[in-house]
């Protein structure tokens, strides 16, 4: 068993919750609210932002070129491709570029995204592949859940095909190795990647709670 594996197995409570959260069932139904989707939309936006910015802090990190090279292509794919696919989701519900710019990072979203960016800055290589895994094997195996789930096309069928796609397996293939690898060349960092999994792991589970239910900062209005 690879050292990704065992950290499924170490993740698995708040992995499989994950699974059974009414954002993902729903989603799943096509019964969710458009509010949460956009909700969703709007805030992993920011997020998307600060992996690619996460996936190049770890490119420098990297000691060799083919994996320096695949982690900034990473980044500029995010960019590049997967911010499209949200600009897209945004615009067939009214939502322009510039009010997804503006939009306010929730609380969730800023402890999750300063949670990577301060590990891809601060500490070893290996601990930032297994802080960005969850994320992308999350997506996928909540996806493929999505897929099972479903009966029939509806508005979130484009959302269950682009995380169940080929182009994305082979992206999650990529991240595990990388796990893999760095978890066989320093054994020593192992525990702080357990440790860096499970926190990014319950953080995602949170970002769906935070898309479902609409999380905001407070208000300092009075009635």
């Amino acid at each position: 068993m690879g050292f990704s594996d065992h950290l499924l197995e170490v993740g698995a409570d708040h992995w499989d919750a994950q699974k059974e959260h009414p954002f993902v069932v729903e989603l799943a139904e096509g019964t969710l609210d458009e509010a949460a989707f956009l909700h969703w939309v709007r805030q992993d936006y920011h997020y998307l932002l600060d992996y690619a910015r996460t996936f190049a802090l770890l490119g420098a990190k990297a000691e060799d070129e083919e994996t320096m090279a695949h982690l900034y292509g990473v980044a500029h794919r995010v960019v590049d491709d997967e911010m499209d696919l949200h600009r897209e989701f945004a615009a067939s519900y009214g939502v322009s570029p510039a009010d997804l710019v503006a939009t306010e990072k929730a609380p969730t979203c800023v402890a999750y995204t300063n949670y990577l960016l301060r590990v891809a800055r601060e500490c070893p290589l290996p601990v930032g592949a297994a802080v960005i895994y969850p994320c992308g094997q999350g997506y996928l195996d909540i996806a493929d859940h999505m897929a099972e789930l479903s009966d029939g096309d509806h508005r979130y069928t484009p959302f269950i095909e682009k995380y169940t796609s080929d182009g994305f397996r082979d992206a999650v293939a990529w991240i595990r190795e990388f796990v893999d690898e760095m978890a066989e060349a320093y054994p020593d960092q192992r525990d702080a990647m357990e440790d860096a999994f499970r926190r990014s792991t319950k953080l995602e589970h949170t970002f769906w709670e935070m898309a479902y239910t609409g999380e905001e900062w407070p208000t300092t209005e009075t009635a």
